[in-house]
This record gives C-alpha cells, sequence and structure tokens, in this order.
C-alpha cells in the first residue's frame, strides 16, 4: 500500500501494532491495512472487541476528571498510544488551560501523530520511550521539562499492562515510577482480564491475534492488577470492571464484565 504523509519512514505498515489496532476500534484513521486485519481477526475472535476499547477510554476520561477535580494539574501517559477524540490533555485542559501532560508511547506513528496535534501547545508533549524502561521515561529531558515531581502527579497506565509480561517485572516498573513521586500522586490503571470469564477458546484466539502484533497479550486477575498497586491506597470503588468505576449513569455499568479491562485509581500518601 502507499505510505501516507503522517506515517514515518522507519515504521513496518506490514506488521500490525497494538497501538494502530486500538485506533482501528475508537473509529481513528491512522492505521494501515496489516492493523486492520488483525482487528478484524480480533473482533472475529472476541466481538466486544470496539466496545471493550471504548469502555476503557471511557474510564480513562472518567478518571482524568476525578484527578482534575481533586486538584491535580500534572500528567504523565504512559502507554498513551495514538491520539483520538477525548485525550488526557484535552479533557484536562478543558477544566484549566495550564495543566501538563506528557504522553509517552513507544509506537512511532501514535508519537509523530501526537507531535503533530500537539503543535502550538506549550503545556503538553510527546516523548518516544517504553514503559520498561521507567528510569529512562522520568529522566527523560522533555518529561523534566514539562513535570514538577515535587508536586503531585497522576501517572496513567491505561490498556497497556496487558503487553507486560511478569518476566519484565510489572512490579519493579512501577516501584521506580512510585519511588519518583511526591505524596498525594496518584496511579490510574486498567488491564485486560479473564475474571468470571468462561470461554477459554475466546482467550486462547484472542492470544493467537495479538502473536502476529508488536506485542502479545498477558491476562491478570483482579488480584493480580490489585497487588500492583502497592504503595497506593486504592479510591472507591478500587479494582473493578472499568464501567463500573464511578459511572455517570447507572447504565453505564451494566453487563460490565462485557468490557473485559479491570481498572482502578490509587493515590500515594504520605
Amino acid at each position: 500500500m502507499q505510505r501516507p504523509d503522517w506515517a514515518p519512514d522507519t515504521i513496518d505498515i506490514d506488521r500490525p501494532s497494538v497501538a494502530r489496532m486500538y485506533d482501528y476500534y475508537l473509529g481513528g484513521s491512522h492505521n494501515f491495512a496489516a492493523d486492520r486485519a488483525a482487528a478484524r481477526a480480533m473482533v472475529d475472535a472476541v466481538p466486544e472487541a470496539p466496545l471493550m476499547a471504548q469502555a476503557n477510554r471511557a474510564f480513562l476520561r472518567r478518571a482524568v476528571q476525578f484527578l482534575v477535580e481533586s486538584g491535580v494539574r500534572q500528567f504523565l501517559d504512559i502507554g498513551s498510544g495514538i491520539p483520538t477524540v477525548g485525550n488526557v490533555h484535552e479533557i484536562a485542559q478543558r477544566v484549566d488551560p495550564e495543566c501538563r501532560v506528557v504522553y509517552v508511547d513507544v509506537d512511532p506513528v501514535a508519537v509523530a501523530h501526537s507531535r503533530e496535534i500537539l503543535a502550538g501547545n506549550d503545556q503538553a508533549t510527546v516523548v518516544r520511550e517504553d514503559l520498561r524502561h521507567p528510569a529512562a521515561i522520568l529522566g527523560h529531558p522533555e518529561v523534566t521539562r514539562l513535570l514538577d515531581f515535587t508536586q503531585p502527579v497522576a501517572v496513567m497506565i491505561v490498556a497497556v499492562l496487558h503487553f507486560i509480561p511478569d518476566a519484565d517485572r510489572p512490579e519493579e516498573i512501577l516501584g521506580t515510577l512510585r519511588s519518583a513521586l511526591a505524596p498525594g500522586s496518584y496511579l490510574v490503571m486498567s488491564q485486560a482480564s479473564d475474571d468470571g470469564r468462561t470461554e477459554t477458546g475466546e482467550r486462547a484466539e484472542a492470544e493467537q491475534v495479538y502473536r502476529r502484533t508488536d506485542s502479545q497479550l498477558w491476562i491478570r486477575s483482579r488480584a493480580e492488577l490489585t497487588a500492583l498497586f502497592d504503595g497506593f491506597e486504592l479510591v472507591d470503588p478500587g479494582v473493578v470492571w472499568v464501567p463500573q468505576w464511578r459511572p455517570e449513569t447507572p447504565e453505564q455499568a451494566e453487563n460490565a464484565a462485557q468490557a473485559v479491562f479491570l481498572g482502578g485509581v490509587g493515590r500515594l500518601g504520605g
């Protein structure tokens, strides 16, 4: 296929990317034929896949609104993906234009497009880095330029952890991030889970689809995700299916387990 102008020459447009598949689920246009084919295969295996992505994005929106209302004005969104409507900076800066946001992603398309839409926004920036390298994220010049870690920062790790296997020691990654945060900071996380789901074949098919991409799935339970909030005090209602996290209407929380994502928000005391 012809490479569009917004796609860096360095990326392989024939290999599916989880960031671009997520963009496709959300109705975005920054994806390629390989991404769409893999995403459609995922939908064949798990028909709720687009609804799962939408529920997760709605959770992010509600979490950011909660954080801004709680006084947070700095956000570090790791694994931010390709910008679509309802991003962190849009939500936060609508309340307070002085909110500062750093997006972090390893996908070059996500980073390139983020730079394009953030042009002229002095309170938001993007860096290309991997969640597996938390020290590099914390020490990146753009991160230290925009964020003051002596003041509360909200770290967002939304719909990313299921691409981090236990072998990469996610508890140590989160520990490094936690150690850099001031009291009153927050951690927002969501993670794919099959808690309570009996469709074992569905999980196997989903995992096979993602073996074709640049990342593989690592499903975790509610207890495992809760344990990764170590050092943070979970705010109500704790770790729940994402539609159940402070829904705006009771109807939003119906059939919540179909969202497949568990999520929660933790506050750092001290």
